[in-house]
């Protein structure tokens, strides 16, 4: 028998190691994460502005009817009716006031355009769960005028009752950006009242990949001191930066699943996720071209979801019809064979596949992100699993933050 002081010796040496990585990979937040988010230019912002994307998205399905996207035909039938309902009451969950590329305000204008994209989102009611904006870069052209950007539309937006928003810093290209960033973000909250949570745009290579060889994803987000909720993928801005011609940029190309591999990689255990980018092409137009545009849309977000992606850009109101359909599609066929291996898995009934505690895991987590976005109701997942919420959360691994809830 080894000497007990062996024992103890090993504890005194790896305790701070076990602190350490504690503190860096807390696990998976228990906090809802949306299905997507909507940018929309600061001064394209006007009252009623989430219910007339519902109405919208609502309006082009009766126009054009639903084309073959490639789902199980059964599915489809069974997920429409919900996916009426969604637009019909929260067709947006995560609503971005965007002014960066998506603003074509001229530079004057932007003072007032940011100040009356918040006054008109404080006025409203029935605002989506998560909320924010953003603005332009840290890089030196754009650097004041992003911060005051910021400045404006977090002060004015504070009259709305929420107590957080969402600040999303675009084409981050060094560490010390958001090291530098921090302190500012601290004084935003002070000046607003709101806590801020922070996402970090990777548009450019030098966010994956740094000058000297390391991978730079994972020293960003920890360099976030536990601010940084998520990293986001930016198509085009990084396609655009590799070469990659045009007419084959996309949230689906090689060199973008290289960068959201390495965003997965670094978010994984940290709590912050991971979040695929948006398709330009825009369900406008013809019955056949809005067809074509949702058959794209509808099979990128069926890809992404596969590839472990929960949440991706959408960019015009009637590119919310194939994310629910296709997101709702995905959790309802997850459904059965998780139910059955959860309650095998609980029971340690013996079966055909033998899943670990880490497998049973991944089953609890993608029911509950069916339960957060609707695609499933509580009184099915209860009778098909025996297992209530918090059961399901304790599977999953979620832990309690309550800084991660939408106000």
């Amino acid at each position: 028998m080894i000497p007990v002081e062996l024992y103890d010796e090993l504890d005194r040496r790896l305790a701070p190691v076990d602190a350490a990585r504690l503190a860096a990979y807390p696990g998976e937040s228990s906090g809802r994460q949306p299905v997507h988010t909507c940018y929309v230019p600061a001064d394209a912002v006007v009252p009623g502005l989430v219910a007339h994307w519902g109405a919208a998205a609502l309006a082009a399905l009766d126009e054009h009817g639903l084309p073959d996207l490639g789902l199980d035909a059964g599915l489809v039938e069974q997920v429409l009716p919900r996916v009426r309902a969604k637009l019909a009451t929260e067709p947006v969950e995560d609503l971005r006031v965007d002014a960066e590329d998506g603003y074509r305000g001229p530079p004057e204008a932007e003072d007032g355009d940011v100040t009356a994209a918040a006054a008109v989102l404080a006025a409203e009611t029935g605002l989506p769960p998560f909320l924010g904006v953003r603005a332009k870069s840290l890089e030196e052209p754009t650097r004041r005028r992003g911060v005051r950007s910021l400045d404006l539309f977090l002060t004015g937006l504070a009259a709305a009752g929420r107590d957080r928003a969402i600040v999303t810093l675009p084409k981050v290209t060094a560490v010390e950006q958001v090291t530098a960033f921090l302190p500012v973000l601290d004084a935003l909250e002070q000046a607003s009242g709101l806590a801020l949570d922070l996402e970090l745009q990777v548009e450019t290579p030098q966010a994956v990949l740094g000058a000297d060889g390391t991978t730079t994803l994972a020293r960003m987000l920890h360099a976030g001191a536990g601010r940084v909720t998520s990293l986001h993928y930016g198509t085009y801005d990084y396609s655009a930066a590799l070469g990659i011609a045009a007419a084959h940029q996309s949230s689906g190309h090689p060199a973008a699943d290289v960068a959201k591999q390495a965003m997965q990689v670094a978010v994984a255990g940290t709590g912050a996720r991971a979040v695929d980018g948006s398709t330009n092409v825009l369900p406008v137009g013809t019955t056949a071209a809005v067809h074509e545009a949702w058959q794209l849309h509808a099979g990128l977000v069926r890809r992404a979801l596969e590839r472990g992606f929960y949440q991706g850009w959408d960019l015009h109101p009637a590119q919310l019809v194939t994310r629910y359909v296709a997101t709702y599609a995905f959790f309802r066929a997850a459904l059965p064979a998780a139910a059955v291996r959860l309650a095998g898995y609980v029971s340690r009934v013996e079966g055909g596949v033998l899943d670990e505690p880490a497998t049973a895991r991944a089953l609890a987590t993608v029911v509950l992100r069916g339960l957060d976005c609707g695609a499933l109701d509580v009184a099915e997942v209860e009778s098909a699993t025996g297992l209530d919420r918090t059961a399901l959360d304790t599977l999953a691994g979620r832990r309690r933050d309550a800084t991660r809830a939408p106000s």
